[in-house]
């Protein structure tokens, strides 16, 4: 299934109606993390705080009734190029650092992390720790080369 301009419209609106809740003019707040809850069945995207205090909430027609077996890897590709897409609006949040977006299921699981901010970095998808391994091996093997 590949996205509509609709679609990534109907994302970006309430992306920009979560930045709209936190203004850049203002002092921080505590809220670390935005969960947005997507639904297959109804179609609905709904941000909420880590109290589960409703954001925003929209449908996104595409999403309606949609059973495809890749839904959530489409929905998590159209979130994340959303946000890539606004970056400097939703880094500029009055949101304390670090802060970042996941996505949840109807029954609260986590599916992605869509996006990390932290003072010096923003991170776009993909897992935080991804790789670590791999890296500190290979900074481990050079170091001890020297």
């Amino acid at each position: 299934m590949k996205a509509t301009e609709l679609t990534f419209q109907q994302v970006e609106r309430a992306i920009r109606k979560i930045a709209q809740k936190f203004p850049s003019k203002e002092e921080s707040t505590i809220i670390t993390d935005i969960h947005i809850k997507i639904s297959q069945d109804s179609g609905e995207l709904l941000a909420v705080d880590d109290d589960e205090n409703e954001i925003t909430r929209c449908v996104v027609d595409e999403w309606i009734e949609n059973n495809d077996e890749t839904f959530f890897e489409n929905a998590t590709i159209v979130l994340r190029k959303t946000l890539k897409k606004l970056h400097e609006m939703v880094d500029a949040m009055s949101i304390m650092k670090p802060f970042s977006f996941v996505l949840e299921d109807d029954d609260y699981e986590n599916i992605a992390e869509l996006y990390y901010a932290d003072d010096d970095t923003v991170i776009i998808g993909g897992d935080l720790m991804n790789n670590l391994d791999k890296d500190l091996n290979s900074f481990l093997e050079n170091l001890l080369k020297e």
